[in-house]
């Protein structure tokens, strides 16, 4: 028996007696099918390391020529801060979409550690998968537009940074084999994401290493007669137990890194829980690759060329989420501040107070500009390292700011559950320590 079947018969007895349990009849009578059904997701969930999630098994086309790519924005010429009107229609949906079914959604999803699925199904008929592919690969865009992933993802991350992360980490596997994939990868794999069955995916690139660099990355692709064998650990993989789909960062015997496309019923790979502070919704796992041999077409063959762009999309990306939630803490913290009363007046009277609330304002509005610049360079053509690296810097910082200071103003209520901030506090500490996962 080897390490690996050693390791999972456990894992699938245990799932057997969870199933078993949570099928018996006698719970509908005795109004106990809800807790149990949770006992045996957390012991699934908690109790095991679990195989990757059954693939759908994508079928391998032939490609069509050379592979598509979304063309860059035309640039007119004219510093122009408004949003195009599609961009607005998009947003105006998506921040609707935030407010009156991701937001009520939260406190199920951060109690059970997991997205309620049937948001999945309403998020994805918005065309969340759409925006990053062009309209030859059944996209929304004749031109590339990160702006308008990164606009998206600020109207979401208002919602909910974890739900929204695990609603957009589709869409960005999609978009990275749009941009780095060859025609055949394309073909077989993009089709998934354009109709109503989308695949859960996930973008794997951090590893739980301190201090981790997404350019020197310890997991290996060696290469060897008929294709690849990668090794190594993967965290913070957005919703890794349900995927179906991954693309993974590995580095090549050149030294230079790469990403990987990955079904998951490739044999060797592994899931771990990878319980998390902040963004619980969003289901972080660990992906253990133990020597999973793949075939030279697994490799997406711009992305050596174009790995250090994905690492500064997904910067942006995780910028534009904290946008969100800091726009969350600033909206719930300044009607507060002036209904809250102490010593017979609004504690927005102090200027201690008022002070604080008017500097959560000016850094988020810097923030998000950096951001947007970033993204608008990205969707030029130009080179946007500076930009995606300034507004990181600028959302990290601020972003921890603002969640420190929104539970600061609540006083003793911003460290109880009975307050969203809190959780926002948690959420925007990943901002600073998350690579990969999302592109715009």
């Amino acid at each position: 028996m080897t390490a690996h079947s050693a390791r999972r018969d456990p894992m699938s007895k245990g799932l057997a007696v969870l199933n078993r349990i949570a099928s018996m009849p006698v719970l509908d009578r005795l109004n106990l099918r809800g807790p149990s059904e949770s006992v045996a997701y957390h012991g699934a969930r908690v109790g095991f390391r679990t195989a990757a999630a059954v693939s759908r098994g994508f079928k391998r086309m032939p490609g069509r020529g050379t592979a598509v790519r979304p063309a860059p924005v035309s640039a007119t010429g004219v510093f122009d801060l408004t949003p195009t009107e599609d961009q607005q229609m998009m947003v105006a949906v998506v921040s609707d979409f935030a407010a009156d079914v991701v937001r009520p959604a939260v406190e199920k999803a951060e109690e059970v550690l997991e997205t309620p699925t049937e948001l999945f199904a309403q998020a994805y008929e918005l065309g969340l998968t759409l925006t990053g592919l062009p309209e030859e690969l059944g996209g929304l865009d004749a031109e590339r537009s990160a702006t308008t992933g990164a606009l998206v993802a600020e109207a979401l991350g208002r919602g909910d940074m974890g739900i929204a992360a695990a609603l957009l980490a589709p869409g960005s596997v999609a978009t990275a084999i749009a941009l780095w994939g060859d025609s055949a990868q394309q073909a077989t794999y993009v089709p998934a994401f354009t109709g109503s069955d989308v695949p859960a995916a996930a973008l794997a690139v951090a590893e739980p290493h301190p201090l981790f660099d997404p350019f020197a990355l310890r997991t290996t692709a060696r290469k060897v007669p008929g294709g690849y064998v990668l090794d190594g650990v993967k965290s913070g993989v957005i919703r890794g137990t349900s995927a179906e789909l991954f693309v993974v960062a590995a580095r090549l015997d050149d030294g230079r890194p790469g990403l990987f496309v990955l079904e998951s019923n490739t044999a060797g790979l592994a899931i771990e829980v990878d319980s998390s502070m902040g963004l619980r919704s969003a289901a972080l796992s660990r992906l253990v690759l133990d020597g999973v041999s793949v075939a030279p077409e697994a490799l997406l063959p711009e992305s050596v060329d174009g790995y250090a762009d994905s690492v500064r999309l997904a910067r942006i990306a995780w910028s534009s989420l904290s946008l969100g939630a800091m726009r969350a803490v600033l909206d719930y913290v300044t009607p507060y501040v002036k209904e809250r009363k102490a010593f017979g007046e609004p504690v927005a009277y102090r200027q201690s107070v008022a002070f604080t609330v008017a500097d959560m304002a000016i850094e988020l509005e810097g923030a998000r500009l950096a951001t947007l610049r970033a993204a608008s360079r990205a969707d030029l053509g130009k080179s946007f390292a500076r930009e995606s690296a300034l507004a990181r810097r600028l959302c990290s910082e601020y972003g921890m700011k603002a969640g420190t200071d929104g539970v600061q103003l609540l006083g003793g209520h911003g460290f109880t559950k009975e307050h969203p901030v809190e959780r926002w506090y948690r959420d925007l500490r990943a901002v600073g320590v998350m690579e990969g996962g999302l592109l715009v």
